[in-house]
């Protein structure tokens, strides 16, 4: 079997003294798309957050491509091919779609190509149109596209994805699932936190939900079905 993108074992993660994480498990193999689920509060995006290097002290094993991560710093994390869209976007205002989009460095694609600036405009057209935009003047579903697009252009290979779909006009999110369906083709391995069943369902290899900073529950997506009524327990507010 391939060496998985990502392998977690044990993942404990505080923010200051508040233990957020107790012993998060999972494995994604590349070229998945893995959905966490559960409630607000659960750690879905802590779990994100403590594979980039970016919560507070993390104990356990965190290995993206079999190397070891727990000990690095973010810059090195990221440096490894791993591409994360936080749910705040993080666009900068004051400069235009494209020089935001050419800001972050570009990384060693295990692709063996980095997507092109041409490939990317051609995925989202809306970009296009408005690479001469400054941030402002951007729609919410604009600002998203644009914040996946510029993790797309630095050659990561694993994109974590919060919460993408939040918020956004149901023609903006069938483009991002369409956008979805695509980077799957091409081999990317995408972690997703989502909210939205509806959205994540149709696009998943995998599910994990997670309740009080623990796995509780993890499957292949053709066992949705048997599994139904247990998601329903446990995403139920």
């Amino acid at each position: 079997m391939a060496t998985p993108a990502l392998d977690i074992t044990n993942l404990h993660a505080w923010y200051g003294e508040s233990h957020i994480l107790h012993g998060i498990n999972l494995r994604v193999q590349p070229g998945q798309v893995v959905t966490l689920l559960g409630r607000n509060g659960a750690g879905r995006t802590t779990t994100l957050r403590a594979i980039m290097g970016l919560t507070g002290a993390r104990k356990g094993s965190i290995k993206v491509h079999g190397e070891e991560t727990i000990g690095l710093s973010t810059h090195r994390i990221a440096q490894l091919g791993i591409g994360y869209c936080p749910e705040e976007r993080g666009i900068f205002a004051s400069l235009t779609t494209e020089e935001n989009l050419r800001l972050p460095p570009l990384l060693k694609s295990r692709r063996g190509k980095v997507m092109s600036e041409s490939e990317i405009y051609a995925m989202f057209p809306n970009l296009a149109e408005r690479r001469a935009s400054p941030g402002t003047r951007l729609s919410g579903g604009e600002q998203q596209m644009l914040a996946v697009a510029r993790i797309l252009r630095t050659g990561a290979d694993i994109l974590l994805l919060d919460e993408i779909s939040e918020g956004l006009a149901p023609v903006i999110v069938q483009a991002l699932a369409r956008m979805i369906r695509e980077l799957k083709k091409q081999g990317f391995t995408i972690i997703m936190v989502e909210q939205n069943f509806r959205f994540a369902a149709p696009l998943a290899d995998h599910f994990i939900v997670i309740e009080h900073g623990e796995v509780v529950l993890s499957f292949p997506a053709a066992d949705l079905p048997a599994h139904q009524a247990q998601m329903d327990e446990l995403l139920s507010v």
